[in-house]
């Protein structure tokens, strides 16, 4: 089975459309000149070359002027994100350009006339920058990478980030002055690496951390600074400084250490502390309610060592957040939830009224040898997304810290929806015993926890971040708490698709069912489902349409449904918009091809045109079709008006 793909339009290509392009794909832009620059320069210069090239393509966008116009671009493989634009398949071009340029040798660039002069920004002074360091996988990866040239990079680049088919990886090598496209195509095969890697932290150069350059030197070269500055002052003090600009009355606020509301914020004692018994009395049901707890709570020495990495956390410090997450200091004293030890660590956990943020040190070694900080967003929260956070996670598995209300947590294995879930034991302070972290093993099992209130039972699951995810079920209009052997069985073939949305600062994912279809051949029917996630931020939603076959495994073995369209940030499958139409090529088991689509209840008609022509009355279509056919597919609702296919 294979996604419907997208023939977009044809638009103009000129410099407003390249700029919109730059602003609004530049994550992805600077990721693909990352990848595809020379290893050779490091990966503090790699970063610092990608933004430059991202920043530079829209000079010549410019230069270029409005073009006359341009082609139909070529048709977009299923799951690649809508950006195969001319706009920013113009920049990419550059951007693309610039990177293979850059591993020419000097003097072949100045041959040629691609000798640039060096960019003047980005440029960063006393810090090395550099991405989040990943897993096994991704350094492998990074090794293979570097391995190739600089042509076999780009093509394995643009196949796996970009979503390209061959022949366009080869249009677009040749416009970037690569000789011989088949030769750099070849080489890439040669790249047994999953594609979804690409995706991963470690090639990210918009998520960095910092680092100092070698300190010796630097100190050097401060102790000469610090002569001759010292030298300036004297020089100042017997000219005299004119206006009075540098005294008592300027405009600066104090230094940090001496401004009252930081002096707040650094101060354990300041830290607002929450009786047990607040939250039966407390007029809001979320974090705020929550009792502050841990047999380390008054430990000031942790406490302090605590606030003062989240104000100023030091080059040691292994620090996380989920997208658009602030990650500054305490804006004033902060609440405190839970400090204590949990596993081989000591955790302390903190409210802002936004942000939760979690700090962690060995629990039995020098805190200067290392501490994580984690940020995550959680304003907004209620009593169905405040019920737990993530206390510790380690060697592939995962705490919790419960909500006071929470009176029973029990762990259900959601690729066995007819198994019954088993009890999990609590600490008097809340806090879980250690349970498999969801998708362990290959998505072999995945463990997600109900959260009982007496009034409600809750399904959350962790999708690598602070704040679990609530699991939910239900047309958009009226989602519920996932319930009954039926909607347990559609998340059994849901599940392994979530972590598509790890890492996002997912709030909640809904699935529902808006079809369900009788496939030809009489092979039973299918169930067309809808998953859209959530964010704590509002933007940045995930929205997936997939096809589930009927299938005769026992449940527990059944196959995961197949994607048949996504969408990043689009009000499609949601409260708003909650309509949905998607499509797939199936082969029946006589080996047949049909063109299959369904659209939720609003569609009155589906048509499908290009390489399959077909339409129906009614939401459900099922067209012949031939291996490797190609089809648009639009429907009409009830007002007459027609809508595309998700994407």
């Amino acid at each position: 089975m294979r996604p419907l793909p997208e023939v977009p339009s044809a638009a103009p290509v000129d410099a407003e459309q390249n700029e919109a392009s730059l602003v609004e794909h530049y994550p992805r832009l600077v990721r693909l000149g990352y990848l595809v620059l020379p290893p050779s320069l490091g990966r503090s210069r790699r970063v610092l070359a990608a933004h430059a090239l991202a920043q530079r393509s829209l000079q010549s966008a410019h230069r270029a002027g409005p073009a006359d116009g341009a082609g139909v671009p070529p048709a977009r493989r299923p799951g690649r994100a809508e950006t195969a634009g001319p706009g920013y398949a113009y920049v990419r071009g550059q951007v693309l350009r610039g990177a293979l340029a850059a591993g020419t040798p000097l003097r072949l660039r100045l041959r040629t006339g691609r000798a640039p002069l060096p960019p003047v920004l980005p440029l960063v002074w006393g810090l090395r920058l550099f991405p989040h360091s990943g897993g096994a996988d991704e350094l492998a990866l990074e090794q293979r990478l570097s391995e190739l040239r600089g042509p076999a990079r780009a093509a394995f680049v643009l196949r796996g980030l970009e979503s390209l088919a061959d022949c366009e990886v080869r249009r677009e090598l040749a416009a970037a002055g690569v000789a011989d496209p088949h030769a750099a195509l070849r080489e890439a095969d040669g790249v047994p690496a999953p594609y979804a890697l690409l995706s991963s932290p470690e090639f990210d150069p918009c998520s960095l951390q910092a680092r100092p350059p070698d300190l010796p030197r630097r100190r050097r070269y401060a102790r000469a600074s610090l002569a001759a500055a010292a030298a300036l002052v004297v020089c100042g003090a017997l000219l005299g400084l004119p206006g009075g600009g540098w005294g008592r009355a300027g405009p600066a606020a104090p230094p940090y250490a001496r401004n009252p509301a930081a002096e707040e914020a650094l101060d354990p004692g300041a830290l607002r502390v929450v009786t047990a018994s607040f939250w039966r009395r407390s007029p809001r049901t979320d974090f705020t309610a929550w009792p502050t707890r841990g047999d380390r709570a008054e430990d000031t020495r942790l406490l302090r060592r605590a606030l003062t990495v989240w104000a100023r956390p030091g080059s040691g410090v292994r620090t996380s957040a989920t997208p658009r997450t602030p990650t500054g200091p305490p804006m004033g004293a902060p609440q405190l939830l839970y400090a204590g030890e949990v596993g081989a660590s000591a955790v302390v956990l903190f409210h802002d009224g936004l942000r939760v943020v979690r700090y962690a040190e060995p629990r039995d070694a020098d805190p200067s040898e290392g501490a994580a900080l984690d940020f995550a967003r959680v304003d907004g929260a209620d009593a169905t997304s405040s019920g737990a956070l993530v206390v510790d996670r380690a060697g592939g598995r995962v705490r919790y810290l419960t909500a006071p209300w929470v009176r029973r947590v029990s762990v259900r294995d959601l690729l066995a929806p007819d198994r019954a879930p088993r009890p999990l034991h609590r600490s008097p302070d809340g806090v879980t015993d250690a349970l498999t972290g969801p998708g362990a093993g290959g998505c072999r099992s995945w463990d997600a926890v109900e959260l009982s209130d007496g009034t409600a039972v809750r399904l959350m699951t962790d999708l690598g971040e602070l704040a679990p995810a609530r699991l939910t079920s239900g047309p958009p209009s009226k989602p519920h708490d996932v319930s009954g052997r039926a909607e347990l069985g559609s998340w059994e073939r849901t599940a392994c698709l979530l972590p598509a949305v790890r890492s996002h600062g997912v709030r909640s994912v809904n699935s529902w069912t808006y079809a369900t279809q009788p496939l030809p051949e009489g092979s039973g029917s299918a169930q067309w489902l809808c998953t859209r996630a959530e964010t704590w931020r509002g933007t940045g939603s995930r929205v997936l349409a997939q096809f589930q076959e009927p299938s005769a495994r026992p449940p527990g073995s059944r196959p995961r449904g197949a994607v048949a369209a996504r969408s990043e940030d689009s009000p499609a499958c949601g409260p708003r918009m909650p309509r949905v139409l998607a499509g797939v090529l199936w082969k029946s088991r006589g080996g047949r091809w049909y063109v299959l689509a369904a659209g939720s209840e609003q569609f009155t008609s589906l048509t499908t045109s290009g390489g399959v022509t077909g339409s129906t009355r009614g939401r459900l279509l099922a067209v012949p079709a031939g291996a490797g056919d190609r089809a648009d597919l639009d429907g009409e609702l009830a007002d007459g008006s027609r809508v595309g296919a998700l994407r």
